[in-house]
């Protein structure tokens, strides 16, 4: 009975050494992540990165980790060729292979989202226009404000918001009044496809919504590269 309860106390001795040591790994793997991605991506704040999965150790021996968990402000990316910063960036990376001798990890598949102000997305292609949050029912329908000051003409109007071809944030105006001008003359001023570039390697535009902030984003992609 000693001897059992003996060897008992050596196998919770060692498994708690060996939990100790694979938390111990895990948060340097997280900070050593971290500090990558903001290197890469210029970012003023270190992103948040947690490691998912028990144990680490043989994840690491397997050159795989079941998934991994990333927060981060501040990105910068283009939109319509500006440059603009995206916040509240939350990705979820799944099957994350490690290469190039544990300097890259690239995931199998990701998904996340991001958030682009009103203001930053009047900036990057509304000529003549401002965007803003049009109220819950509005929002239900996807829809934002559109203020639009043209020749002797200013408008508050309702624009639709989609995503096409997975790169692009297309806006169109709904039910226009009369005006003394062509439609199409008056759209080609307010309508517009603001293509998203520079986001992590991998990821696409699946959809995006409105809310009283501004338009988040929903991403999704294979072959994720945070740092890429």
């Amino acid at each position: 009975m000693r001897a059992l309860k003996a060897l008992l106390g050596l196998l919770v001795l060692f498994g708690g050494l060996f939990v100790g040591a694979d938390r111990l790994a895990v948060n340097f793997a997280e900070d050593e992540v971290a500090e990558k991605v903001q290197s890469s991506r210029g970012l003023d704040e270190r992103p948040a990165v947690e490691i998912n999965g028990f144990p680490f150790l043989t994840q690491v021996v397997g050159k795989e980790l079941e998934s991994v968990d990333a927060t981060m402000n501040g990105l910068t990316v283009q939109v319509g060729g500006r440059d603009v910063d995206v916040t509240e960036v939350e990705v979820h990376l799944s099957d994350v292979r490690l290469e190039n001798n544990f300097s890259s990890a690239v995931a199998d598949r990701a998904t996340g989202s991001a958030r682009i102000s009103y203001r930053d997305l009047t900036e990057a292609g509304a000529k003549g226009a401002s965007l803003a949050y049009a109220g819950a029912e509005r929002a239900a329908k996807n829809q934002v404000r559109l203020d639009v000051n043209l020749t002797l003409v200013e408008l508050t109007l309702h624009s639709s918001l989609k995503v096409e071809n997975g790169d692009t944030v297309a806006l169109h105006a709904e039910d226009l009044p009369d005006l003394p001008v062509a439609e199409d003359m008056v759209r080609a001023q307010i309508d517009r496809k603001l293509e998203i570039t520079g986001l992590p390697r991998g990821l696409k535009l699946e959809r995006a919504e409105v809310d009283e902030k501004g338009v988040v984003l929903h991403l999704s992609g294979s072959n994720v590269d945070l740092a890429g």
